[in-house]
């Protein structure tokens, strides 16, 4: 990694600089927080692929979110507004 990042000391603009050891540790969260990698038996993957794939689950995971909203809101409109289990569903929209 470059020498602009090596050290932790605050920059001229006062923003705190992340050292590479910091870089490490928090790709290496990141691994243990993705499925697709995390089962992975290869201790090798690149932290540009860690990136990459941090973002592919996220995308998913905002999809994912999207698709049972959408199912929470047409179950929604198939029951009495006034029921107990209208009033669960409309919580878990909010």
């Amino acid at each position: 990694m470059s020498s602009r990042r090596s050290s932790s000391r605050q920059s001229s603009g006062g923003v705190s600089r992340i050292s590479d050891d910091q870089i490490i540790a928090l790709v290496s969260k990141l691994r243990h927080l993705l499925p697709e990698i995390r089962d992975n038996r290869s201790d090798k993957v690149s932290a540009s692929k860690v990136l990459q794939e941090t973002c592919n689950y996220i995308r998913s995971l905002h999809k994912e979110v999207e698709d049972l909203s959408d199912r929470l809101s047409q179950l929604l409109a198939t029951i009495d507004a006034d029921s107990a289990e209208a009033a669960i569903i409309r919580s878990l929209l909010m």
